[in-house]
């Protein structure tokens, strides 16, 4: 089977005509311009194909009888038939990439399945930025592999661990942060809860975090080591006399050295703020930062996460 794709972009191309967004801007200062959408099945347009007509878009079966599901457009996602192992995929994946690990968990996409992004426009901010993107998304990377993304409050840290794997198809998502009485700081928890697929397997963890990361496997996503340390901090006395927390940080790191599966964790950056100004504030600060950099030296990739973006760390 042949998938020529004549045009990638959304349905006014990219960029957009007369649209001033950075995305689009860039793109048309570089004299870059993306075709919509045009797909050719083994030389036949797409909407000659023997196709039919499911919730967001098309199941469709080429000349040879190779199945494909096609997103019918911006923002949809094709229902797969029941039972079906498609052949090929071309979805949305700047506005939808979720549906991706959903079409895995479903067992309607497989590692031998052709996935093709269709519909690309200046909902991203780059052709380049899509390609860093799908190098996450395209296969299912396999453990033992460690991740640790750094970054402030409210950079971007967490959706950034968020993407690296929602393409796959089984994620175990590791909650460190107590709900507790404070209607604010649960707000922000449901908030995160919400942007999670549906299909995401939860699991709160404070003091088992260690445990947990040496008896699961697949996809682990540990949102966050900041807040594990303070709770470990309250429950070994540590605010006073924070070598009491060592024995658990090296239980981590052991853990986190032997894992056998694919980790993403977030932490927070703590050594370019201010220096705290309590006693307490200094020895989470100390003993998170020292932690950050005995997991970095133990992961195959540390990133810093900064406004969004994302940039590596050698």
């Amino acid at each position: 089977m042949n998938i020529d794709l004549q045009g990638t972009a959304g349905r006014d191309g990219w960029p957009l005509p007369d649209c001033r967004c950075a995305s689009c801007a860039r793109l048309r200062t570089a004299g870059i311009s993306h075709e919509p959408t045009r797909i050719l099945i083994d030389g036949v347009p797409l909407e000659k194909c023997s196709r039919w007509k499911v919730p967001g878009g098309y199941d469709v079966r080429s000349a040879s009888g190779r199945r494909i599901l096609v997103a019918g457009g911006p923002g949809e996602r094709p229902e797969p038939v029941a039972e079906t192992v498609y052949d090929a995929a071309l979805l949305d994946l700047v506005g939808c990439p979720d549906h991706l690990g959903r079409l895995r968990h479903a067992g309607a996409v497989t590692a031998a399945t052709e996935i093709i992004t269709v519909y690309v426009d200046h909902r991203i901010s780059s052709p380049e930025e899509l390609e860093r993107r799908q190098g996450f998304w395209m296969t299912q990377r396999e453990g033992p592999h460690r991740t640790l993304l750094l970054g402030g409050s409210r950079s971007g840290k967490s959706a950034e661990a968020e993407m690296r794997l929602i393409g796959h198809p089984y994620v175990t998502y590791v909650a460190t942060a107590v709900r507790g009485d404070d209607p604010e700081w649960a707000a922000r928890i449901e908030a995160h809860q919400r942007r999670r697929p549906a299909w995401w397997k939860t699991v709160e963890a404070t003091r088992d975090l260690a445990h947990l990361l040496a008896s699961t496997s697949g996809a682990v996503l540990v949102d966050g080591i900041g807040t594990w340390v303070a709770a470990i901090m309250s429950e070994t006395g540590a605010w006073e006399d924070p070598a009491r927390v060592t024995p658990c940080l090296d239980e981590l790191i052991s853990a986190w050295r032997a894992t056998t599966a694919r980790v993403v964790a977030v932490s927070d950056e703590v050594g370019l703020s201010l220096v705290p100004t309590t006693r307490a504030g200094r020895a989470f600060r100390d003993v998170l930062g020292d932690l950050n950099q005995r997991l970095a030296a133990e992961s195959e990739e540390t990133a810093l996460v900064v406004a969004g973006r994302v940039t590596g760390l050698p």
